[in-house]
């Protein structure tokens, strides 16, 4: 059982681990983001908008160590996907595979026409999950639903039923990114959140307002260390623990 911890992993980039034993064992990562971070920037996986199937499926270790990122998490949901058995399962690493929102990489959007709630990231690092007035938007990606608004969680989201969540969220001023992600599917390690704790676990560390991610076995933290990437959470991916699934795209953090 990991011990709680906060560390500072880079200028403006905080880290915390929590665990609760009641009403089930459940271990969170957290990372708060200050979006005021000189040379800050942001990536959201690249992909080809004329392309059937515009994303090349990858870890999200593989992720970070292709762009140079110091954080970054599992995306969207998308598809096709299965998970039949250790050996049937797709995508695998390299096949092709479609988000399920909204997509824009670098303003470039290669995937667009969603009704799912979308995070929208300009250049100059403006977040908001509604479409910016004034600025293009640089970056975009989508969930499957807002599980906070105005400090509130969402009514009528899941209370029973546990399992491993990606979210993100955002303070009131816009300034602070917070990123959870919650291990589950573990015996005596972590069985995960109901999506309704997942929404006060996004209260607890300051965000107004987030927005609900891919889950389950897609969910992945990982960050850089002096040792290259490394994984922070317990991913799980065809009841392997430790092990982690290709997903079509993912969120990024670049620090100087």
């Amino acid at each position: 059982m990991p011990i709680p911890q906060r560390k500072q992993l880079f200028d403006g980039v905080i880290y915390y681990r929590r665990f609760h034993l009641k009403p089930r064992l459940l271990i969170a990562h957290i990372i708060t983001v200050d979006l005021n971070t000189p040379g800050l920037e942001f990536l959201i996986t690249p992909g080809d908008p004329d392309a059937e199937f515009p994303l090349t499926a990858r870890t999200t270790s593989e992720f970070a160590k292709q762009f140079d990122l110091q954080v970054a998490i599992n995306g969207d949901g998308f598809t096709p996907w299965y998970s039949n058995s250790i050996l049937s399962y797709y995508p695998h690493p390299g096949d092709g595979v479609v988000p399920n929102g909204n997509a824009i990489s670098q303003g470039v959007m290669y995937h667009g026409g969603s009704n799912q709630p979308t995070f929208y990231i300009t250049a100059s690092n403006h977040v908001s999950f509604t479409l910016p007035g004034d600025e293009r938007t640089y970056n975009a990606i989508s969930g499957d639903r807002m599980i906070v608004i105005n400090k509130e969680v969402v009514p009528g989201l899941d209370d029973v039923v546990p399992a491993p969540r990606t979210a993100i969220g955002i303070d009131g001023a816009g300034s602070k990114l917070v990123i959870v992600v919650v291990d589950g599917r573990q015996f005596l390690y972590s069985q995960g959140a109901t999506m309704s704790e997942l929404a006060e676990i996004l209260i607890l560390y300051g965000a107004s307002t987030a927005m609900n991610l891919d889950g389950g076995g897609s969910s992945t933290l990982v960050v850089e260390s002096e040792l290259g990437v490394k994984v922070m959470n317990s991913p799980i991916d065809r009841n392997i623990p430790g092990f982690e699934r290709a997903v079509g795209n993912h969120l990024g953090i670049k620090i100087p």
